[in-house]
């Protein structure tokens, strides 16, 4: 069965970094297109960062491009978003997205013209000072 469980959010300062983390179990992420949403409140879920596992290939939505780095680790199966420089407006809700083969180009995910298949249970991040 497969499985995303998240970790790593929390609360942090204008300029400070947090590293989420995101457990697949059940698939791998050798060949997939991986994904983070963010849902700030009042606001319908955006899609921050997808990638194309087997290449690297990212997109980037531009409020966050240059400050947030999506990576993988295929050895443990585990994707993880860097983010760094944070601002108050990146506070919201951070899920991660996972959907295997076929695929479509990561921009295709993060832009809801293609859909994941499976998603994590979210993890709360707070910029506050």
């Amino acid at each position: 069965q497969l499985q995303l469980v998240e970790s790593g959010g929390g609360l942090v300062e204008p300029g400070g970094s947090l590293r989420l983390s995101c457990s697949v179990s059940g698939f791998t992420l050798d060949t997939s297109v991986i994904g983070w949403f963010r849902q700030a409140p009042g606001k319908e879920r955006e899609g921050i960062s997808c990638m194309r596992t087997s290449d690297g290939e990212a997109y980037y939505v531009d409020s966050v491009r240059g400050r947030f780095t999506t990576s993988r680790d295929n050895s443990n199966n585990t994707m993880y978003l860097q983010m760094n420089n944070l601002k108050h407006e990146d506070s919201g809700v951070y899920y991660c997205a996972y959907d295997p083969p076929p695929l479509a180009p990561p921009f295709y995910y993060c832009k809801g013209y293609s859909s994941f298949g499976s998603w994590g249970q979210g993890t709360q991040v707070t910029v506050t000072s």
